[in-house]
């Protein structure tokens, strides 16, 4: 089939506006309050648990200081954080994300803090499968100004952590391979080696949308 005379133009027409809108660039996040606050020191307040597992919060933050020290910050130590919580009379994650930014940063000393929801820790069984799961979400915040400087979030399932799900023997197998992961899950709690993959996700530093580099490394300024 020919394109008529007009067909052909109304094509010509379109293609440029075809590519323009193909290559506009994503809208990145906007950076100025974090460039102008300029934290150097970050405080990781204990993740507030949206899921079923106890052990969530526990897990989670024991893998968050490692990508914000590698990005460039120093972190104020869980342990001390959190023994000092203990000794005021703040025991749980939600409890602790009640307490004033002002409070926080005459206590601590950090310039921001990390507040974080958990969504998703632990491994499901489904009929055909199992998979493990760590989903959480974290906002930066000014502790001088209570602004917010960043938030973002990360994910990761036991496929990010070397296992592939096997299928052998038809449908019984399938059955049995599965119910033998859950099995395996439960008693090794894989869910901390990938809390480790959707931390260093969660909190990554860097473009396009991860937190900007920290004043101790050396790509700091460069984002």
């Amino acid at each position: 089939m020919k394109l008529s005379h007009l067909a052909r133009l109304c094509l010509c027409a379109a293609l440029p506006l075809i590519a323009t809108a193909c290559t506009t660039p994503v809208k990145g996040p906007d950076y100025t309050a974090f460039r102008s606050a300029k934290p150097r020191s970050i405080l990781v307040l204990p993740p507030v648990n949206h899921t079923p597992d106890v052990n969530a919060s526990t897990g989670l933050i024991a893998q968050m200081t490692h990508p914000l020290a590698e990005g460039g910050y120093y972190v104020v130590p869980v342990a001390v954080e959190i023994e000092t919580f203990r000794q005021n009379g703040l025991d749980t994650p939600d409890d602790i994300m009640q307490a004033p930014a002002a409070k926080l940063q005459s206590v601590f000393g950090a310039d921001a803090a990390l507040y974080t929801t958990i969504t998703a820790y632990g491994s499901v069984y489904q009929v055909l499968s199992s998979n493990t799961v760590v989903t959480a979400t974290s906002k930066l915040v000014d502790l001088k100004t209570g602004s917010v400087l960043w938030s973002g979030s990360g994910t990761a399932n036991s496929g990010d952590v070397g296992d592939p799900q096997v299928a052998a023997g038809g449908i019984i197998g399938l059955l049995v391979t599965a119910a033998v992961k859950q099995a395996v899950h439960n008693l090794t709690d894989q869910s901390f080696d990938v809390a480790h993959v959707a931390a260093e996700r969660l909190l990554r530093v860097g473009p396009p949308d991860g937190l900007l580099y920290g004043p101790r490394s050396v790509k700091y300024g460069t984002d």
